[in-house]
């Protein structure tokens, strides 16, 4: 028989002395209520990330499981050189996307129909697993397979049914010209996760610039794209179509480099280099006016639609050495420095020096071994105009550093002299990667070596070698500010943007970096004589252009490297030398035979830009 208790008999149940009631410690409800916020805290945020943060990302993928979005490729802007000559275009091509949400269902299914697009996208399509395995599926729910698709895979994806398999329209970048404008024009990839955080426009599929000016200039040559939604009823059927977004071009970019100049500078050097059986080599020119950017190369060039095979390649033909390469100048410093002499009193413009081919600096740790300090081959009497025409070392050791009754300038004099010419800093040229010189001074190498800086760093680093290095294009910027006798140009590509009815978006201005003219007027006309009689005067390093039509300007540089074993071999120069309108580099590497290397090309190049730009009719 069952027994039912009432609350009274419980209650009534023991002895009721020993019945308390006890209240719930603080600490229950202040526990109670930071767990209370901390889960509200986290149900607040995850909605705002969800309806705020991420609600396009949401919203799109909500609407993709009614929907196939199609993805209307903007194409990219074009690039022009100054006469309006195309350098780089778009060619329609045809992309290949992977929709995972569509595959089969069935395990076997899924991995026949993978199975089939690995079989059709071959070795190329890489390891299509990986990918897929790799995959942030938050940025989106699909996946490129395969960009630019060949005819045969086109072909192949298109004949057979592949679920989840999208074929959509797109472009590819093409240049003109490969090879030649290769490290000015750069080349395009696919974003990734650190692209789309630093900027939010892109989505995972977007192109981007790699390099060059498609790079420097990527958010104004990359447009907008479309979007073509097309919705489904439940049994798959399509029950309409239409344009949310259409796509939006990119802006054009016209630079100031004149493409006939720049194929005839490249071809010419690369059968230079042939010829001599070497592989390296850049090329440059500028208005040293204003600091358009004529020309500007490496050599050996690559092909941007196949980046992956020069990743490692010998010689990093990826590595745009003109604006990023540091190398010893050679006696190309040498202009810099005797305006830093003369400037500063170390010497008169008529005070000869004598050099017999060679000093000898006492060796306090070997007194019967003196240092010998060497020219290139014995001078006699120079002063600074025939120094800078013959490229005398000794001249330069002595106003440099010092010697006998010559007193020199000092390496703290020249170290200020570097930065007033701004081979600390870069140029601030419109290409990504530039860098910027390296300027020893004596408490550096006391750091970096525990030894003192003595009087041979400086001969060294007066005649550009050394620990002393600079950019090519630090180095022509130099040479163009001498040329116009003290205004320093930041160098430009890009002349200006304009959209797709050629309208003016943006147009650049010369840029002056540093005015030295009021500092160095009354010092550069010898500067700029030297330089000129370096092409006038039989004994001149650049005689050989002497009889070219119109009046050069020049400086030749051989910089010995790698212990003494390799030579590397540049020429600097400008025309026409009273008013000049043209400012070249050359350099090449290994140069067996120093800066003669370099003279023959510069002379085809002068003679070139007189011909067809200077005096066409």
């Amino acid at each position: 028989m069952k027994r039912h208790f009432g609350i009274e008999h419980i209650l009534a149940d023991g002895d009721r002395d020993t019945l308390r009631e006890v209240a719930l410690e603080k600490r229950v409800f202040v526990f109670f209520t930071l767990f209370s916020f901390f889960v509200a805290g986290v149900a607040l945020s995850a909605l705002i990330r969800i309806g705020i943060i991420n609600h396009a990302f949401y919203t799109t993928r909500a609407a993709r499981n009614m929907s196939n979005i199609t993805i209307h490729a903007a194409p990219r802007g074009v690039i022009e050189d100054r006469f309006r000559n195309v350098l780089i275009h778009n060619e329609p091509s045809f992309n290949a996307y992977l929709l995972p949400r569509y595959l089969p269902e069935r395990f076997n299914e899924r991995n026949k129909v993978l199975e089939r697009i690995q079989t059709i996208l071959g070795s190329g399509g890489g390891d299509f697993m990986k990918k897929l395995n790799e995959r942030d599926w938050n940025l989106s729910d699909r996946i490129l397979i395969a960009s630019d698709l060949p005819q045969d895979q086109l072909v192949s994806f298109s004949s057979v049914t592949l679920p989840g398999v999208v074929i959509e329209p797109g472009f590819k970048r093409e240049p003109n010209t490969p090879f030649v404008f290769s490290d000015l024009l750069g080349y395009t990839g696919l974003v990734n996760n650190d692209d789309i955080g630093a900027k939010s426009s892109l989505t995972i599929d977007d192109q981007i610039g790699r390099a060059g000016l498609e790079a420097y200039y990527d958010s104004d040559l990359r447009g907008k794209n479309g979007e073509q939604v097309v919705f489904k009823n439940a049994r798959g059927e399509t029950e309409d179509t239409r344009i949310t977004r259409e796509a939006i071009p990119g802006y054009n970019l016209k630079t100031f480099i004149d493409k006939d100049f720049q194929e005839y500078f490249y071809n010419r050097l690369e059968k230079r280099l042939h010829d001599l059986g070497l592989s390296v080599a850049l090329g440059i020119a500028i208005n040293p006016q204003n600091g358009e950017v004529l020309s500007l190369f490496d050599i050996p060039g690559y092909d941007p639609s196949r980046i992956a095979d020069y990743l490692n390649a010998k010689n990093q033909p990826l590595f745009n050495r003109a604006v990023a390469g540091r190398y010893n100048p050679g006696s190309t410093i040498k202009p810099l420095l005797a305006t830093a002499v003369l400037r500063e009193g170390v010497i008169t413009p008529e005070k000869q020096i004598y050099s017999k081919g060679y000093i000898e600096v006492p060796n306090p740790y070997s007194p019967r071994e003196p240092s010998k300090f060497v020219d290139w081959r014995p001078q006699g009497w120079v002063n600074v105009i025939s120094a800078l025409a013959r490229s005398s070392n000794v001249y330069f050791y002595e106003v440099g550093g010092g010697f006998e009754n010559q007193k020199g300038l000092g390496i703290t004099k020249l170290h200020e002299w570097w930065k007033k010419f701004g081979l600390d800093q870069k140029t601030g040229i419109d290409l990504p990667g530039e860098s910027f010189g390296f300027l020893p001074t004596p408490q550096w190498k006391e750091e970096r070596t525990g030894e003192p800086w003595r009087l041979g760093d400086t001969y060294n680093v007066s005649i550009g070698q050394g620990d002393f290095s600079i950019t090519p294009i630090e180095l022509l910027t130099y040479i163009g500010a001498i040329a116009n006798g003290g205004t320093f140009y930041e160098p430009r590509i890009v002349d200006s943007v304009m959209n797709g009815d050629q309208n003016l978006v943006k147009k650049t201005v010369p840029v002056v970096l540093r005015d030295l003219r009021n500092d160095i007027q009354d010092v550069i006309p010898y500067i700029q004589k030297g330089m000129r009689e370096g092409v006038t005067e039989p004994y001149g390093t650049s005689y050989l252009l002497h009889d070219l039509p119109f009046a050069v300007a020049a400086k030749t540089g051989s910089a010995q490297i790698q212990n003494n074993t390799k030579t590397n071999a540049f020429f600097v120069g400008y025309a026409p030398y009273q008013n000049p309108q043209i400012a070249i580099l050359i350099l090449i590497e290994d140069s067996r035979e120093g800066s003669a290397n370099t003279i023959p090309v510069a002379k085809d190049i002068f003679m070139w830009y007189y011909q067809n730009r200077l005096n066409h009719k």
